[in-house]
């Protein structure tokens, strides 16, 4: 018998580079980016660029070609589009830590010698901004009364807020209310300062007080909190609600013995990220609250210190190496607060999100 050839149509042919083709190394992208940089950063020397922030993109952009290039030789075009956009997405999230981590560290540096007992145990009362010495006690006191204050005013309405909109909202109302909330949400600070100083201040004829400057962080952390935890209750099965109401369980109970509890694990990281946003607020607290070198326990009376004031005071008004100093002390006892906060949030989202098998 005579050995019969085989011949494979033509549409059964493999498209393009088969599967197995030949790939790049595991080193290879690790390789390029030493080698991008290197490259970079002659020519910034040659090209006579004194700035580091060119020579990084000059780095950036030869990564980016020499990624494609080479896996388009090795691995062909198709791979070679996927290595672009997996190299573009690694670039832009480097661009995007390289400033976080140069600013974290720059502040360290310069607040790390001045951050001490003393400095968090004095206020600036009897100092004189020319010299040494003072501390931020007074602008801790104030900045945790002003953001527990906002917090007591804003977390309870956002909730309450949330529920309406996702238990009972229907018609114009919810969406007129959705409708605010999203404007609410891009107003800038010193509208919502602008705002209560007409109102509180000179319609009513209040006082500059630390409690004048919750009102305006509490309109700011509102807004945050309805859509955080809009989103948090609207995660919650309908499955849970059937099977209450199935049990003959009230629709106001419903929610606040099964809905809420479901989802307070986001529902508090969500306040917790509304607080970090509004504690490094300045223009309201600047037109509100009107600063002071003092302690003063009492926001609902008298001008009060707060941490972001102290600094703008301290960098923009005392100008000298002292005021520069205290600046960047607060300063980085502003950022340690804001990025406790942010931890405290994502514990608590841990500790409270869904377990595989539960």
């Amino acid at each position: 018998m005579s050995a019969a050839t085989t011949s494979v149509p033509a549409d059964a042919r493999p498209l393009g580079r088969p599967l197995t083709a030949n790939r790049l190394p595991k080193w290879a992208p690790a390789a390029v980016a030493a080698g991008s940089i290197a490259l970079g950063c002659g020519i910034g020397v040659l090209g006579g660029l004194e700035s580091h922030i060119q020579w990084g993109l000059i780095s950036a952009v030869l990564f980016l070609a020499i990624s494609y290039l080479l896996a388009a030789r090795v691995e062909g075009r198709r791979q070679a589009k996927d290595r672009l956009a997996t190299s573009m997405v690694w670039v832009a999230f480097i661009l995007a830590v390289i400033p976080l981590l140069a600013l974290t560290i720059y502040t360290i540096q310069q607040g790390a010698e001045v951050v001490n007992g003393n400095f968090l145990t004095h206020s600036m009362k009897g100092v004189l901004n020319s010299g040494p010495g003072g501390g931020i006690y007074h602008a801790l006191i104030g900045t945790l009364e002003q953001v527990l204050l906002a917090s007591l005013i804003a977390a309870p309405i956002g909730l309450l807020t949330a529920v309406y909109l996702v238990e009972y909202g229907r018609g114009r109302l919810a969406k007129a209310v959705t409708f605010f909330v999203d404007v609410m949400t891009g107003v800038p600070s010193i509208v919502a300062g602008l705002f209560i100083l007409s109102l509180w201040n000179l319609a009513l004829g209040f006082n500059y007080s630390g409690f004048s400057g919750s009102l305006a962080l509490a309109i700011l952390m509102m807004p945050v909190v309805v859509r955080s935890t809009e989103e948090m209750l609207k995660l919650v099965p309908n499955e849970l609600r059937e099977a209450s109401y199935a049990l003959g369980v009230p629709k106001w109970k419903t929610i606040l013995r099964i809905v809420i509890p479901t989802a307070i694990g986001g529902i508090t990281t969500g306040v917790m990220l509304a607080v970090a946003r509004i504690t490094g607020e300045t223009a309201p607290v600047l037109m509100l609250v009107f600063g002071a070198d003092y302690i003063n326990n009492n926001p609902f009376d008298g001008p009060q210190q707060s941490l972001p004031m102290y600094i703008w005071q301290q960098y923009a008004m005392v100008n000298n190496d002292y005021g520069y100093a205290r600046a960047w002390g607060a300063a980085l006892v502003l950022i340690a607060f804001v990025m406790g906060l942010n931890l405290i949030a994502r514990g608590i989202a841990r500790w409270r999100s869904p377990k595989a098998g539960h």
